[in-house]
Order: structure tokens, then C-alpha cells, then sequence
């Protein structure tokens, strides 16, 4: 995205830290040069990303984070790396969609 369209530097910086893309980045031995390139946002907003990743299939159907994180170890299999970034990050991953879910939901009732 970066070399190729030119993207902003705010969106590669998302696509390269999206859902504790960091953690597969040192499974892979490549985090230092992941860090070193791409910036990490504000918290709110990473946790916005992981919740829009983690609550969509594939396919664009909802889920829910439980259910997507199975899916990815299903596809994936025992001994992937995937497998193993996603077994390392799921906690971050499951707290920060039930955070944002929180936020959305708080501010839906807010609106009534």
C-alpha cells in the first residue's frame, strides 16, 4: 500500500499493527523492522480496528470475537504461525472488542 499506491501514512500504519499484527511480526522474527517502519495509533482507535476485524468473517457476515478467533485457529491449523499469534493475542483481542462494544453500546443508549 505504502511503495505501491502511496497510501496515507495513517492508514499503512493501521494495516500493519491491525490486531496484534506486532505479535505475529515476532513469531515471523520481523517486529523489529515492523515497529521501526510503522507507527502504533491511539489506543481507542487500534481498539476500533481489532473490533471491526474481529467481529467480521471472511466473508463480511458478523460474528462474534469467541467465534472469529476460532475460525482463524480452524483455518489455520495447530501448527501455524497464524495460529500461534492469534492463541498469544486473543485476550488482547477479546478485551479490546468487548471495550469497544461497550463504548457502542453506551452511546446508543445515550442517543435515547
Amino acid at each position: 500500500m505504502r511503495d505501491t499506491i502511496h497510501a496515507d501514512r495513517r492508514l499503512c500504519d493501521l494495516v500493519a499493527h491491525h490486531s496484534c499484527a506486532l505479535i505475529e511480526a515476532e513469531e515471523r522474527s520481523l517486529d523489529e523492522e515492523l515497529a521501526s517502519e510503522f507507527a502504533v495509533e491511539g489506543e481507542a482507535l487500534v481498539q476500533a480496528l481489532i473490533y471491526c476485524d474481529m467481529t467480521t468473517t471472511p466473508h463480511g457476515g458478523q460474528t462474534t470475537t469467541e467465534e472469529r478467533i476460532k475460525e482463524i485457529l480452524s483455518r489455520y491449523g495447530p501448527d501455524h504461525v497464524v495460529t500461534r499469534s492469534i492463541t498469544r493475542a486473543a485476550p488482547t483481542l477479546t478485551s479490546a472488542s468487548h471495550a469497544v462494544a461497550a463504548r457502542l453500546a453506551h452511546a446508543r443508549a445515550a442517543k435515547r
